[in-house]
């Protein structure tokens, strides 16, 4: 005799074998692990003074990331003494959110973390 729902008023239960019901439980959970969705995280890297050519084709890639659906992680990495040029690093991540805009919405604005400045960027949903 196994209980199926003992919140029920009065409690629901069925006789079945106990091992058909606990396979077919974890067989209900795996259907509806892989329904959920999955989230992937894609990286794109700046040194603080990226040149033009670099910064629109890491862009580039970036738009095609927030296409997929990927959420995009947007990263200045500060080598050495470069670390004084955080606010050209800030510049560059906002200048970089500020045209994906119609492509993504930025999460969580450039933070510095250590010798790294993250910003993230969450893909807009595709009306359907």
């Amino acid at each position: 005799m196994v209980e199926i729902s003992p919140k029920a008023v009065p409690p629901v239960c069925k006789i079945i074998d106990y091992k058909k019901f606990l396979y077919e439980q974890k067989k209900r959970e795996k259907a509806l692990k892989s329904k959920a969705t999955k989230v992937t995280v894609k990286e794109i890297r700046f040194g603080p003074q990226t040149d033009e050519h670099d910064y629109e084709f890491k862009k580039k890639h970036a738009v095609k990331f927030l296409k997929e659906g990927a959420k995009l992680k947007a990263f200045v990495f500060f080598k050495g003494r470069s670390i004084i040029f955080k606010e050209q690093g800030q510049i560059l991540l906002l200048k970089l959110a500020q045209e994906l805009e119609e492509f993504g919405k930025v999460e969580q604005l450039p933070k510095l973390e250590g010798k790294r400045m993250i910003m993230f960027i969450a893909p807009k949903k595709v009306g359907k």
